[in-house]
């Protein structure tokens, strides 16, 4: 083999080391900076996603709690009904104690009855049940309460059933 020949079979040999050794090498400073600039990138999302994951957990949380807390006390409106009819109908001191500790409870518990005597007509709190024929002083105000409306915090649970003068 003539020196010639042996460079020629060299170089193809330098080039297969030179690549191997590329391929040992692994990635380059380039392709790793992409690489972690795509990994954070995926990581903020995560963390912004999770976070709006608990925020509306929480919120939904809140929200059964609330609604929860308002079907119980719907239910135990008519019981107050019921307590104010008893009294009516007699002079029992020991219903009368009752139905004050039962409104404590209420007030305690941020359920308070409408204001409906002598006040202006307000569909957002009142339901009409029927008109009277009143004077102009009584035009568009509250007669009468039929069943008295109540309120959760400044939500209505219930809305008063009044008679409104025309």
């Amino acid at each position: 083999m003539s020196k010639k020949d042996k460079k020629q079979v060299k170089q193809p040999v330098e080039e297969q080391i030179q690549e191997q050794t590329q391929e040992q090498q692994g990635p380059t400073m380039d392709e790793l900076q992409a690489r972690i600039a795509e990994l954070e990138d995926k990581n903020l999302r995560m963390m912004a996603e999770f976070d709006n994951f608990r925020r509306r957990t929480n919120k939904e949380k809140l929200e059964l709690m609330e609604t929860a807390g308002e079907r119980i006390f719907t239910e135990m409106l008519p019981l107050v009904d019921d307590f104010e009819r008893a009294i009516k109908a007699t002079e029992d001191e020991g219903v009368k104690l009752i139905y004050q500790k039962f409104l404590s409870f209420l007030d305690k518990n941020d359920v308070h009855p409408i204001e409906t005597e002598g006040v202006d007509f307000n569909t957002d709190e009142h339901e009409a049940v029927t008109t009277f024929a009143a004077g102009e002083d009584k035009k568009g105000k509250v007669i009468d309460c039929t069943q008295k409306g109540y309120k959760l915090g400044d939500k209505v649970i219930r809305f008063a059933k009044v008679v409104v003068g025309e």
